[in-house]
């Protein structure tokens, strides 16, 4: 018996606005949407056109609020060909949480608090 890991999920307060996140900080487009009839929730995956994994992006009408994300340690890490311009374009965005210069790495928040 084999795995193989599909996507991750984040619940999100306002879809648009995660979509358009995701879409400018790492170029990740949708590729599937599920809405129901009834307009209860909203599931988009998406994708970076390159690999088969998706982010699953679930918007769900009853929620108030803002989510509850504990203790923050879910994570999405991407691999990029060129960190100068990546971090660059996430320093203009404004949305870096932390960053470690030894290890040649940094965190961003997305608009719902997510980190990728």
């Amino acid at each position: 018996m084999q795995f193989k890991m599909v996507h991750n999920n984040f619940n999100v307060a306002d879809l648009e606005k995660s979509l358009k996140f995701y879409a400018e900080a790492f170029d990740l487009h949708e590729v599937k949407r599920i809405a129901p009839a009834d307009g209860s929730f909203i599931i988009v995956y998406l994708g970076d056109g390159v690999s088969s994994h998706r982010l699953e992006l679930t918007w769900v009408k009853e929620m108030e609020g803002t989510y509850d994300l504990g203790d923050n340690e879910f994570h999405l890490a991407f691999e990029v060909d060129d960190f100068e311009a990546a971090h660059q374009r996430h320093a203009a965005m404004n949305c870096i949480c932390y960053e470690n210069e030894e290890m040649g790495i940094y965190f961003v928040t997305d608009p719902d608090g997510c980190a990728a």
